[in-house]
C-alpha cells in the first residue's frame, strides 16, 4: 500500500495520523499493568488486576458510601495566613492554588446523608489539598462534624488522608490536635459511635490525633499510616526497618487496627458495622 493516499484533492501523510489517548490509560504502580481509566473509576480507583487502591478524592468518596441526596456542609470555612508564611511560595499562593485544582475551600468536606439503614455523619480529607495537611480550617471542620454528630446522636466516620499538620499555620495548626481529640473524647462520653477509617497515607499530627481514637479504626489494604516517616525513623534510629514498617497490613497484625477492609467492601461493612453497634 502506497505511503499516501489522496482526499479531497490532497495528500495525506498516514504517518502523520495519531490516536489521542492522553489521559486514557493509567499505569498501576504495583503490577505494572497498564489500565482503562474509565474502567479504574467504575473500580472505585482499585485496580482489577492486583487490588491496588489508588487514591480517591473526598468527593468520590462522599458518593461511594452516602446514599443518593446526601448533603454537603461546613463549606463555607476558608483559611487564613496568621504567619504570612512564605517558603518557595506565599502560603496564601498555594492556599489558592490548591482551590482551583481540587474545588475545595480546605482539606475537609463534611457530609450528612444514609449510610445504607444508617443516618451518619460523614468527615473526609482530601490529600490533593497541600497534602490533605490539618491546619485551622481542617481542624474546625472536624470539630463542626463532632458537634454536629453530638447535636443529633447520629454516629461520626472520619475518612482520614493526610500529611499531617500545616506547617504554614504553626501553632495554630498544632492546636488541631487537641481540639479534635477533645471532640472525639466527647463523643466516646455520649456513647455515640466514631469510626476511624484511614487511608494512604495517615500520618504525622492527624495519626497522633482523631485517626487513632475510633471505637472501630480500620484502613484499607497498604495504607502507609504512621507518625515519623520510615525514612526519618531509618535516618534517625540507624537501622533498616522491617517489610512493609508502617503498613496497614502490619499495623494489624501488631494490634493497631481492628480490620483492613478493601475499599468496595468498605460500605457494606460499615453498615454491619453501625448495625451491631446499635444492637449491642
Amino acid at each position: 500500500m502506497s505511503w499516501f493516499k489522496r482526499e479531497d484533492n490532497e495528500i495525506v501523510n498516514d504517518a502523520e495520523r495519531t490516536v489521542r489517548t492522553e489521559g486514557l490509560w493509567v499505569r498501576c504502580p504495583e503490577c505494572r499493568q497498564i489500565l482503562f481509566k474509565a474502567d479504574l473509576e467504575a473500580n472505585l480507583q482499585v485496580c482489577s488486576k492486583c487490588g491496588y487502591h489508588f487514591r480517591l478524592g473526598a468527593r468520590e468518596r462522599i458518593a461511594s458510601l452516602l446514599e443518593p441526596g446526601y448533603k454537603l456542609v461546613d463549606l463555607d470555612l476558608r483559611s487564613t495566613d496568621p504567619l504570612a508564611f512564605t517558603d518557595l511560595k506565599p502560603y496564601q499562593a498555594r492556599l489558592k492554588e490548591a482551590q482551583k485544582k481540587t474545588g475545595l475551600n480546605d482539606a475537609v468536606l463534611n457530609a450528612i446523608g444514609d449510610l445504607g439503614p444508617h443516618p451518619v455523619v460523614l468527615s473526609v480529607m482530601e490529600y490533593r489539598f497541600i497534602g490533605g495537611s490539618m491546619g485551622s480550617v481542617a481542624g474546625e471542620t472536624i470539630a463542626r462534624a463532632v458537634d454536629r454528630s453530638l447535636e443529633t446522636r447520629h454516629p461520626l466516620i472520619i475518612v482520614a488522608a493526610s500529611g499531617g499538620a500545616r506547617m504554614m499555620e504553626g501553632i495554630a495548626s498544632l492546636m488541631q490536635l487537641a481540639k479534635t481529640s477533645a471532640g472525639i473524647a466527647r463523643l466516646h462520653d455520649e456513647k455515640i459511635p466514631y469510626i476511624s477509617i484511614m487511608t494512604d497515607p495517615t500520618t504525622g499530627g492527624v495519626t497522633a490525633s482523631f485517626a487513632m481514637l475510633g471505637d472501630l479504626n480500620i484502613a484499607e489494604p497498604g495504607a502507609l499510616i504512621g507518625f515519623a516517616g520510615p525514612r526519618v525513623i531509618e535516618q534517625t534510629i540507624r537501622q533498616k526497618l522491617p517489610e512493609g514498617f508502617q503498613r496497614s497490613e502490619f499495623l494489624l497484625e501488631h494490634g493497631f487496627l481492628d480490620a483492613i477492609v478493601p475499599r468496595g467492601e468498605m460500605k457494606q461493612y460499615l453498615v454491619d458495622a453501625l448495625t451491631w453497634m446499635k444492637q449491642s
